[in-house]
């Protein structure tokens, strides 16, 4: 989805449908078995796969029922590294300070 970060939600929506059909007949499964086993109506993957607009619980139960409940890691990594964390580190000196003419002395 690199290349596609920039366009417009209803052509995501559309992207995420038919790469949901393709893995959901890399399974060889038809609409309404999927359907059952994600617990949905078949309208409703079949407005999940041609991008016309769904539920997050939707996407999580076909999700679910493919069996590939990792995608979700691909669309929510876990971060690893706390953003807070990060800002209350000291920063590394981004130039040299000029010493004073006092300290010159010394």
């Amino acid at each position: 989805m690199g290349a596609h970060s920039f366009s417009a939600p209803s052509e995501l929506q559309k992207l995420l449908g038919e790469r949901l059909k393709r893995l959901r007949l890399d399974r060889n499964l038809d609409q309404r078995t999927t359907a059952e086993k994600a617990a949905i109506s078949e309208r409703a993957l079949r407005n999940l796969e041609s991008g016309q607009g769904s539920t997050v619980e939707t996407l999580l139960r076909v999700l679910k029922a493919l069996d590939y409940l990792q995608g979700l890691d691909m669309l929510a990594p876990e971060i690893s590294v706390n953003p807070l964390d990060l800002l209350r580190q000291s920063k590394a000196p981004q130039r040299a300070r000029r010493v004073s003419k006092s300290a010159r002395k010394i």
